[in-house]
C-alpha cells in the first residue's frame, strides 16, 4: 500500500473513532450517526406487593454517587414506556394511553450508569434500546435548565418525557390536549414505583426553561417532565 493511501485510512480512522466515541473529558461533542445500545431484557417477576411499595413512595432528592446498574435503567425505562402485553389495539404498553396514540417520548441523561457511556440517549420502545443524541456530560447543564435545581446533576440519570401532542390531538382535537397531561401522570407514577421497588430514589420535576431543554435534547417535542433517578444517599 502506498506510504500516503495508508496514511489517510489511518487519518479517516482516526476521525471516525473520535467522532463517535464517549466523552472522557466532560465537553460537548454531537454524535454524527446515532448508536444503539441494546438494553437488558426486563424482568416480570418482582417479589414486592404493590401495596408494599406504594406505602414506601416518596420524593427522593438525595442521591449518592453510587452508580446506577445498566440492567436498572433499563428496568425503568420499561416501566415507563415499554412494550406489555397483546390486546384488542395490538401491542400495548406499560401505561395506558388514548385511543394507544402514545404522545410520549423518553430520553435519558446519563452521567453515572454502570456500562452506559456519559451523555444523552433516546429511548427505543420497539426495540428496548437506547439511541445515543450526543456523548458527554450533561447532569450539571440539566440542573442549571431546571432553574438551579442542584440535586439532578447528583442523580445517576434524568429521565425526561416530551410529547408530540399532534399524534392525540389529531384524533381528539383539543381534548387531546388534557389526554396527553394524563397520561405524563401514568408514565410518571409508573417510573416512580419501579424505581421505589428498587430501593432507588425519584422525583418528579415540572419546573425548566423549556426551549433550552428541547434545545439540549435536540427535540421539536415539548418537554413536560424530569425524573431523576438513583441510589439514595
Amino acid at each position: 500500500m502506498f506510504p500516503f493511501v495508508k496514511l489517510a485510512l489511518l487519518t479517516l480512522t482516526s476521525l471516525l473513532i473520535s467522532g463517535c466515541g464517549p466523552v472522557k473529558d466532560g465537553t460537548e461533542r454531537a454524535v454524527n450517526q446515532p448508536l444503539e445500545i441494546q438494553l437488558p431484557s426486563p424482568w416480570f417477576d418482582g417479589q414486592e406487593s404493590l401495596e408494599a411499595v406504594l406505602s414506601r413512595r416518596f420524593s427522593g432528592r438525595n442521591f449518592s454517587d453510587r452508580a446506577l446498574p445498566l440492567h436498572k435503567l433499563a428496568q425503568i425505562l420499561w416501566a415507563s414506556q415499554g412494550r406489555a402485553v397483546h390486546a384488542l389495539t395490538g401491542a400495548t404498553r406499560t401505561a395506558p394511553s388514548a385511543g394507544a396514540t402514545y404522545p410520549l417520548e423518553v430520553y435519558v441523561v446519563a452521567g453515572n450508569v454502570d456500562g452506559l457511556a456519559d451523555g444523552i440517549y433516546h429511548y427505543n420502545r420497539e426495540r428496548h434500546s437506547l439511541l445515543t443524541v450526543v456523548a458527554g456530560e450533561y447532569r450539571v447543564k440539566l440542573a442549571d435548565i431546571a432553574l438551579g435545581q442542584d440535586f439532578i446533576s447528583m442523580a445517576a440519570a434524568s429521565m425526561i418525557l416530551v410529547a408530540d401532542y399532534e399524534r392525540t390531538t389529531g384524533r381528539y382535537g383539543t381534548r387531546g390536549l388534557r389526554y396527553v397531561h394524563m397520561e405524563i401522570g401514568h408514565v410518571t407514577q409508573n417510573i416512580h414505583l419501579q424505581a421505589e421497588a428498587m430501593q432507588l430514589a425519584s422525583v418528579a420535576v415540572g419546573a425548566f426553561e423549556d426551549d433550552r431543554l428541547k434545545i439540549m435534547l435536540k427535540t421539536k417535542y415539548e418537554p413536560l417532565m424530569v425524573v431523576p433517578v438513583g441510589y439514595h444517599k
